[in-house]
């Protein structure tokens, strides 16, 4: 090979690798990060998105609603995910920081009350579910509720819950103790809606809450009543979608501002009829009816 040819392939090589890496620096990244009960729909959006801009890519963290409401707030993020509404003293802070935080409703979820598969229960209502985990409460066994769970030694009631930063968390706690009354100690508390689920499995004992999408055949779902002696309601994504369950609650992606180029496009993308169809597969409801194929 001459010395002019092998310049060529040289210059030619150069040319290809800049052109290349400026592919790969012209795409959008969009980082999305929050609620652990929106992860899984949020990167089964991130995964379709791709066919539809295959210019932008947007990178999926979970870690809790308050994770992904501080990153947004620190300017970290494009997008916080969130199982719960942002806080006053949030959006202060976020104007502090020079954001105007833009709420989006991406759907609606049951918050489901899991019981093990042995447990004869087939009702609890709200009261019942605040004496077991609120401050204060006295229900400390099943016994005390007529309960009698098999391989339960004891009868003592096991609560799991999750952690603070948790929008679960906060929503569960509002709507089951009330914003006056918190969690008592003693529960064990986990990081993930399917940490909650894994340990309700194997615990004859436990009780523990998380999002409905995370059900398993191995599980057994409470039916949930406001008052006692009131009809229960199953938690589904029907009696979500029309708020008929006592614990159903929207789901959130919050935007630094008013979304603008491809952060616009990729919230109207969710919120159109194809968006929201991923979010009705993954197992919750829709914010609008939807026909799917």
């Amino acid at each position: 090979m001459n010395r002019n040819n092998k310049i060529g392939m040289i210059t030619g090589t150069f040319f290809l690798i800049i052109f290349a890496s400026a592919s790969v620096n012209a795409r959008t990244l969009v980082q999305n990060k929050g609620s652990d009960t929106l992860v899984n729909v949020a990167q089964a959006w991130a995964e379709a998105y791709q066919k539809v801009s295959s210019d932008v890519a947007v990178s999926v963290t979970g870690g809790g609603s308050g994770t992904g409401i501080a990153a947004l707030i620190n300017g970290t993020v494009d997008i916080a995910n969130a199982s719960r509404k942002m806080k006053r003293k949030e959006k202060k802070l976020a104007t502090k920081q020079g954001h105007s935080p833009v709420e989006f409703t991406v759907g609606y979820d049951a918050l489901a009350v899991y019981l093990h598969r042995d447990n004869p229960a087939k009702s609890l209502d709200l009261a019942q579910l605040a004496e077991m985990y609120g401050e204060g409460g006295k229900t400390n066994q099943w016994s005390q509720i007529g309960i009698n769970v098999k391989a339960c030694q004891g009868q003592e009631i096991i609560r799991v819950s999750r952690q603070n930063n948790s929008g679960t968390y906060v929503y569960f706690r509002e709507a089951v103790l009330g914003k006056r009354r918190d969690f008592r100690l003693g529960s064990r508390d986990m990081h993930g809606s399917k940490d909650v689920v894994d340990l309700v499995e194997k615990t004859p004992c436990a009780i523990g809450y998380s999002g409905l999408a995370y059900a398993t055949p191995h599980l057994k779902l409470a039916c949930i009543s406001k008052k006692r002696g009131e009809t229960c309601v199953m938690p589904s994504i029907s009696t979500a979608s029309d708020g008929s369950y006592p614990i159903a609650r929207p789901l959130f992606m919050y935007t630094k501002g008013k979304p603008e180029g491809e952060i616009k496009k990729y919230m109207d993308w969710i919120l159109s009829d194809e968006g929201q169809c991923i979010i009705l597969r993954k197992g919750y409801a829709p914010v609008r009816p939807v026909k799917c194929s």
